[in-house]
């Protein structure tokens, strides 16, 4: 058994390794663990596996599910929102619509507002959502809601038709897998309740009554007259020999008559070219002559007119054809073909004058008859403007400036009392520009009596001595007198009161020093001069004095002159402060409901006013104006001479205080004060 090979085992237990081929020479071979069988896959990897298996399979079958699923149902507000839109563009068409008949919705709407809109305007109405119902899903897919639409149309400034309308919409389910579109049923009654196919609204506009100018006592100053618009009528045989035959039997020029000629011919083949708007019973023009030409016509018609053609005409202003300005600018208030106030006190007052239109919306049948109502605004007529001119007083300015055709010319005349404006003329030549309320100009030594105050609050008396010299050197530049100036009144120690009377220039100026640019400004304004009226109620300036001025600039002011201006108004408020004792504030129109104007402000003091009362009788008594002595009340008066240009001319003025009354006039060119507006001023005074 010891030979056995077993009994031979190695300590380890292992059998023997036999020696390899070839003995144990060889290099036996690295000795180390068995190799590893394969392992098989770990339980994280098969998860994550297993997991896009799922995830993809999921994906490919929600895809499918997406597909296959009906789209949701569209918003129903979105698509009234829509129909809004097209139904205020007036394009309902441009949305989807359910219609019940082959009729354009877009020619119905047309047809129905043609009117509205004629009467307020292209684009005027306005179409918003006031409300949509929650939606009914059917079980097909169908969808069903109530939309509510706010009608708004702007008919007149402070009014608007409003209304709503309702919509039935409809959403028919998707189609081939993409969402439908909701429709709105169409019937004429989503434009205006209640209204039928085939019928159409009607509008009718009513014109107020515009109110009258009267005075403060209650006399018609403008009111509606009778007047035939006098023209040519192209489809009337003898059209085109009328122009000259017309032009005869109402005294036009040859310029006046071959105007009216070319503007006949080139105006289409039925136009009526008017002419010319008569009176009637007017006695400058002979309008039966007129109206026995062949061609002419006379269409009646009535306008607010004053009783007599030129009364205060520039003042008064004028009424006409809104022009396409005034339309625009008055925001929906004003259409085109209205009559408005276009100059002066008509149209400062307008709104007032003019009221406000009536207007009247029915539901016309298709078949015709009568309608029904849909809409009404009744009528307002205009109120009256109350103003203080005196028509007598205004008459007797008119007439004094009659033969000033060629001049601008003013007359204004104030009751300083009261602040009242009792006439405000400008003449003829002032070619129906406002010269008494808006024509600025410097007013020359009338302003003397604002430098007066200056002095006077400077310490100077009526008494004091000043010289009154031939010339008055101020850095080069030299002031002399007006021309014929009496020697009498000059010299080196002249007493201020008659340096005032005889207007000195040179002895106000040798004061430039003493008194301050700013200090003039101040004593005119104390008189109302460059002062905003409180309540004056038309266009008007009251002038402007400035604060600050180079040292020639100055003496000019000093004698109303450099950059000092003023306009008839301004100075006849000069006036009515200094007759009053206190500033006076001027007023021309009463606002309704007003009773009076309002209280006069200032710093004027009776004191002072009452030594320049003296100062300017000082010039009727023994100065310039020594014409009026014969005037019934005469209190005073002042003189001016404003030279422009080259200096070889002069705008002329003349203040003057007779009783209860301050009165200024004003030619825009003349030789003085006293020779050229003195006999003007008279003749306003006396009335001859």
């Amino acid at each position: 058994m010891s030979g056995h090979p077993s009994s031979h085992l190695p300590a380890d237990g292992h059998a023997p390794v036999p020696p390899p081929p070839g003995g144990y020479d060889t290099v036996p071979p690295a000795v180390g663990p068995p190799p590893a069988a394969p392992a098989p896959p770990r339980k994280g990897l098969r998860a994550l596996i297993i997991g896009i298996v799922v995830v993809v399979l999921l994906a490919l079958g929600v895809g499918a599910w997406l597909l296959l699923r009906e789209p949701p149902v569209p918003d129903p507000e979105t698509a009234a929102e829509e129909l809004a839109a097209a139904l205020e563009a007036g394009t309902p068409a441009d949305v989807p619509l359910a219609l019940e008949t082959s009729a354009s919705p877009d020619e119905q709407y047309d047809r129905v507002f043609e009117g509205m809109l004629a009467a307020v305007g292209e684009d005027a109405g306005t179409v918003t959502v006031k409300s949509v119902t929650p939606m009914q899903e059917g079980d097909d897919g169908t969808a069903t809601a109530t939309a509510t639409f706010a009608w708004t149309w702007p008919v007149a400034a402070e009014a608007a038709w409003e209304y709503e309308t309702v919509a039935e919409l409809t959403y028919p389910g998707p189609t081939d897998g993409e969402a439908g579109a909701w429709e709105a049923t169409w019937n004429t009654g989503l434009l205006v309740p209640g209204l039928e196919p085939g019928e159409q609204l009607a509008v009718e506009r009513t014109e107020p009554a515009r109110g009258e100018i009267v005075t403060t006592s209650g006399e018609t100053l403008v009111g509606m007259t009778p007047v035939h618009h006098v023209g040519i009528d192209k489809t009337r045989p003898g059209w085109d020999t009328a122009a000259a035959k017309l032009g005869d039997a109402l005294g036009f020029d040859q310029a006046t008559t071959d105007d009216i000629a070319a503007q006949v011919e080139s105006a289409g083949a039925k136009a009526f070219v008017e002419v010319i708007t008569i009176r009637e019973n007017d006695p400058e023009y002979d309008f039966d002559a007129a109206m026995a030409i062949d061609g002419v016509v006379g269409i009646p018609d009535e306008l607010p007119l004053a009783k007599e053609r030129d009364f205060a005409r520039a003042l008064l202003g004028s009424v006409g054809e809104a022009t396409a300005e005034v339309v625009e600018e008055s925001e929906g208030t004003v259409k085109p073909g209205d009559m408005v106030g276009l100059s002066g006190l008509q149209a400062a007052h307008d709104e007032q004058l003019r009221g406000v239109p009536g207007l009247a919306v029915t539901i016309e049948p298709a078949e015709g008859g009568a309608g029904r109502e849909a809409f009404t605004i009744e009528k307002k007529d205009g109120e009256p403007l109350a103003i203080t001119l005196d028509p007598a007083t205004q008459l007797r300015a008119e007439s004094a400036l009659a033969d000033l055709d060629n001049l601008a010319s003013a007359i204004v005349a104030i009751k300083p009392s009261t602040g009242e404006v009792l006439a405000a003329a400008s003449g003829p030549g002032s070619d129906g520009y406002n010269t008494a309320t808006l024509g600025q100009y410097p007013p020359g030594s009338t302003f003397k009596i604002a430098t007066s105050l200056a002095m006077l609050r400077s310490g100077i008396t009526p008494e004091t001595a000043l010289p009154c010299t031939a010339t008055i050197n101020v850095e080069g530049r030299e002031f002399q007198n007006v021309p014929g100036y009496p020697e009498s009144a000059m010299g080196d120690a002249v007493p201020f009161r008659t340096v005032f009377a005889n207007s000195c220039n040179t002895g106000f100026i040798s004061q430039h020093e003493k008194i301050s640019q700013q200090q003039l400004h101040d004593a005119a304004a104390s008189l109302g001069l460059g002062v905003e009226p409180a309540a004056f109620g038309a266009a008007a300036a009251l002038g402007d004095v400035p604060t600050e001025a180079s040292a020639t600039e100055h003496a000019a002011s000093m004698i109303g002159q450099g950059q000092v201006l003023a306009t008839p108004l301004a100075m006849a408020t000069v006036a009515a402060s200094v007759s009053a004792g206190h500033t006076v504030s001027p007023w021309l129109a009463q606002a309704p409901g007003e009773t009076e104007a309002e209280a006069p402000s200032g710093d004027l003091t009776a004191d002072e006013a009452a030594t320049l009362r003296d100062l300017m009788g000082g010039v009727v008594q023994e100065g310039s104006a020594t014409l009026l002595q014969d005037v019934p009340g005469i209190v005073g008066a002042k003189t001016g001479t404003a030279q422009f240009g080259d200096g070889s001319k002069a705008h002329v003025w003349m203040l003057a205080i007779a009783d209860d009354l301050a009165a200024v006039v004003f030619i825009e060119e003349g030789e003085l004060g006293s020779t050229t507006a003195g006999p003007v001023m008279h003749e306003f005074l006396t009335g001859s």
